[in-house]
Protein backbone atom coordinates (compact mmCIF):
# COMPACT_ATOMS: atom_id res chain seq x y z
CA UNK A 1 0.00 0.00 0.00
CA UNK A 2 1.40 3.38 -0.88
CA UNK A 3 1.74 6.14 1.40
CA UNK A 4 -1.62 8.58 -0.82
CA UNK A 5 -3.81 5.12 -0.44
CA UNK A 6 -3.04 4.84 3.22
CA UNK A 7 -3.33 8.53 4.22
CA UNK A 8 -6.86 8.50 2.40
CA UNK A 9 -7.83 5.38 4.00
CA UNK A 10 -7.29 6.71 7.36
CA UNK A 11 -8.97 10.12 7.11
CA UNK A 12 -12.04 7.83 5.58
CA UNK A 13 -11.99 6.27 8.48
CA UNK A 14 -11.71 9.08 10.67
CA UNK A 15 -14.17 10.81 9.13
CA UNK A 16 -16.52 7.41 9.04
CA UNK A 17 -15.92 7.62 12.88
CA UNK A 18 -16.80 11.27 13.42
CA UNK A 19 -19.95 11.52 11.70
CA UNK A 20 -21.56 8.09 13.25
CA UNK A 21 -20.99 9.31 16.59
CA UNK A 22 -22.49 12.21 15.56
CA UNK A 23 -25.06 10.70 14.39
CA UNK A 24 -25.19 8.54 17.89
CA UNK A 25 -25.36 11.83 20.04
CA UNK A 26 -28.60 13.30 18.08
CA UNK A 27 -30.32 10.38 18.69
CA UNK A 28 -30.07 10.03 22.30
CA UNK A 29 -31.00 13.57 22.33
CA UNK A 30 -34.01 12.32 21.14
CA UNK A 31 -34.68 10.05 23.95
CA UNK A 32 -35.98 10.98 27.14
CA UNK A 33 -36.73 8.68 30.05
CA UNK A 34 -40.54 7.83 31.21
CA UNK A 35 -41.49 6.54 34.38
CA UNK A 36 -44.45 4.27 35.36
CA UNK A 37 -44.20 2.10 31.96
CA UNK A 38 -41.78 -0.32 32.65
CA UNK A 39 -42.83 -3.99 32.53
CA UNK A 40 -41.07 -6.18 35.48
CA UNK A 41 -37.49 -6.75 34.40
CA UNK A 42 -37.56 -4.41 31.32
CA UNK A 43 -36.30 -1.00 33.07
CA UNK A 44 -33.59 0.52 31.27
CA UNK A 45 -31.42 1.35 34.13
CA UNK A 46 -30.86 2.43 38.36
CA UNK A 47 -34.04 3.83 39.78
CA UNK A 48 -33.93 6.70 42.31
CA UNK A 49 -35.24 4.67 45.06
CA UNK A 50 -32.11 3.05 45.15
CA UNK A 51 -34.03 -0.47 45.06
CA UNK A 52 -31.62 -2.29 42.26
CA UNK A 53 -28.89 -0.23 40.38
CA UNK A 54 -28.81 -1.47 36.67
CA UNK A 55 -31.22 -2.63 33.73
CA UNK A 56 -33.41 -5.38 33.93
CA UNK A 57 -33.58 -5.53 37.64
CA UNK A 58 -37.19 -4.33 38.45
CA UNK A 59 -39.57 -6.49 40.17
CA UNK A 60 -42.77 -5.01 39.45
CA UNK A 61 -44.32 -3.74 36.58
CA UNK A 62 -45.54 -0.21 35.67
CA UNK A 63 -43.54 0.57 39.32
CA UNK A 64 -43.74 4.57 39.31
CA UNK A 65 -39.76 4.67 40.25
CA UNK A 66 -38.91 2.40 36.67
CA UNK A 67 -38.22 3.95 34.15
CA UNK A 68 -37.17 3.51 30.16
CA UNK A 69 -36.26 5.59 27.07
CA UNK A 70 -38.72 6.68 24.63
CA UNK A 71 -38.60 8.48 22.04
CA UNK A 72 -38.99 12.57 23.16
CA UNK A 73 -42.60 13.96 23.36
CA UNK A 74 -43.98 10.07 23.67
CA UNK A 75 -43.74 9.65 27.90
CA UNK A 76 -47.48 11.54 28.37
CA UNK A 77 -48.84 9.34 25.13
CA UNK A 78 -48.06 6.03 27.01
CA UNK A 79 -49.22 7.74 30.07
CA UNK A 80 -46.04 7.82 31.94
CA UNK A 81 -44.28 10.98 33.89
CA UNK A 82 -41.09 12.23 32.58
CA UNK A 83 -38.24 13.21 34.71
CA UNK A 84 -39.38 16.64 34.98
CA UNK A 85 -42.57 15.35 35.93
CA UNK A 86 -40.70 12.90 38.60
CA UNK A 87 -38.82 16.15 39.79
CA UNK A 88 -41.50 18.23 40.51
CA UNK A 89 -43.68 14.95 42.36
CA UNK A 90 -40.54 14.78 44.56
CA UNK A 91 -40.57 17.98 45.32
CA UNK A 92 -44.02 18.62 46.16
CA UNK A 93 -43.20 15.74 48.70
CA UNK A 94 -40.43 17.27 50.58
CA UNK A 95 -42.91 20.30 50.78
CA UNK A 96 -45.32 19.04 52.53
Amino acid sequence: MNQRTFITATATAVLSTLLLSAGMGAQAAEKEKCFGIAAAGQNDCANPSGTHSCAGQSKVSMGADEWKYVAKGECKNMKGMTADDMKMMHDGMKKQ
